[in-house]
């Protein structure tokens, strides 16, 4: 007789159906056409902002020195290489970033992550016991996606030009009565994927006193994740860079969670957290020897190298190249798609702007979708030379709203649009199709 199927826990039973993104990455990995289709949807960086050429060479210092980068093939701790700790740390304090100094540093713990900043979210969903999850609305899809299948229930609280409304949260929060008892953890990034909006400095210190005063009525800390993945890309010289919500956290609710990936490059898998230390620090570091130990020990130690190094000239070459890359597609956006934009936010910092439309839809099932995936059917539209004609992806909106909120409408008529991987003469071409895909749709 046949076996049953393995049993599954409710987080493995929600995990057995791909999300949206889920599919639609499997489905560009399978069908995706180097030099044909382009790529506007995934967040990789570009390849001409990694350092390849100096990674090497530091990989070479670094075998060079045994005294120093001991073993670098082999295991590692689990809370991160000295020398890569030692070098955030002096990162961190030398280039004040956020403001950050010693002082900060020596009251709050410092941590790396098993696998870059997405390994220490994941521990985060594993470690605080589910409840409500305060975030951002639009929200970090793919965080919050896994929060929901593991059994987190999502407050997704609308945001405006300064970041989530703090006004909304306020009057949220009054609507849950005794139910705030049930919040497990409130979340922000701090430059918002998908939006790339900046999370001022005013809207961040009343997030950490709502969640401060919150605790103080629950009678446990309540903490607050500011995910900073792309607050070193904050690449428009007319805005100044945002402050460490730790500069006055005197409740010990914020913990940062930042990353190399952005300014070094992603395949080093280096995520760090910086909190105050607690069972909750103690439990993290468990959880990445749970994981496997540590991150890369050997990607740890170039990392410490290129932080020392190069990081200098690194930071300003990639913000050059990103705000360089920013400001042309502003142009193609105007040019292309014209009125029909209602909103658009992003291009000072991070690699994406986030449309608004004012009647086009963007979903899988849209006309939209289907002009730029090339799934018309018809030939004259997706075909070219016998072959399917060239592809344009990106992330609907409707991905990034939550779907108990009151964005679901405008989603619908939204889309991220990534500028990060692409080169310039490929987006150009990418939105000239999509201002093509508006027009067929306007006539359909």
């Amino acid at each position: 007789m046949p076996l049953d199927e393995i049993g599954l826990s409710a987080y493995g039973a929600a995990s057995s159906e791909p999300s949206p993104v889920n599919r639609m990455m499997a489905e560009f990995a399978a069908d995706f056409r180097d030099g044909c289709d382009v790529n506007l949807g995934v967040g990789y960086v570009n390849e001409r902002t990694i350092p390849s050429d100096k990674m090497v060479e530091t990989l070479r210092e670094v075998l060079a020195d045994p005294r120093k980068y001991r073993l670098p093939f082999n295991y590692g701790g689990p809370s991160g290489s000295r020398n890569l700790l030692e070098s955030l740390r002096n990162y961190l304090v030398t280039h004040r970033v956020g403001g950050i100094t010693e002082d900060v540093l020596d009251r709050n713990e410092l941590i790396v992550g098993p696998s870059g900043a997405t390994s220490l979210l994941e521990g985060v969903g594993r470690l605080v016991p589910p409840g409500i999850v305060v975030t951002s609305d639009p929200m970090y899809y793919i965080f919050c996606d896994y929060l929901e299948r593991q059994g987190f229930e999502l407050l997704a609280v609308p945001e405006d030009d300064d970041g989530l409304r703090t006004d909304i949260l306020r009057d949220r929060l009054g609507e849950l009565g005794d139910r705030q008892r049930e919040i497990s953890f409130f979340y922000a990034v701090t430059v918002s994927n998908p939006t790339c909006t900046i999370l001022s400095d005013t809207r961040r210190r009343e997030l950490v006193e709502i969640a401060s005063g919150l605790s103080a009525e629950v009678g446990r800390r309540i903490p607050v994740f500011l995910d900073r993945a792309y607050e070193d890309l904050v690449h428009d010289p007319d805005r100044v860079p945002p402050q460490s919500a730790l500069l006055y956290d005197e409740a010990g609710v914020v913990y940062e969670i930042g990353t190399l990936s952005k300014i070094l490059a992603p395949a080093l898998r280096i995520g760090y957290m910086i909190g105050r230390k607690s069972p909750f620090t103690s439990a993290m570091v468990q959880k990445s020897s749970d994981t496997g130990f540590s991150a890369p020990l050997v990607t740890q130690e170039i990392a410490s190298r290129m932080l020392d190094r190069y990081v200098d000239e690194q930071v300003k070459s990639v913000n050059r190249e990103y705000r360089r890359k920013a400001a042309a597609v502003a142009e193609w956006i105007d040019a292309f798609l014209g009125d029909e934009v209602a909103d658009r936010k992003g291009g000072s910092a991070g690699f994406y702007y986030y449309l608004t439309f004012r009647c086009v839809e963007t979903g899988e099932s849209s006309d939209f979708f289907r002009f730029l995936s090339r799934r018309t059917g018809d030939p004259a539209l997706d075909m070219l030379e016998g072959e399917r004609a060239p592809c344009v992806i990106y992330l609907p909106g409707s991905y990034c709203v939550h779907a108990a909120g009151e964005l679901v409408e405008a989603g619908r008529r939204q889309l991220r649009l990534s500028y990060g991987f692409e080169e310039l003469d490929r987006i150009e071409e990418a939105l000239r199709t999509m201002g093509e895909a508006m027009e067929w749709v306007r006539n359909a």
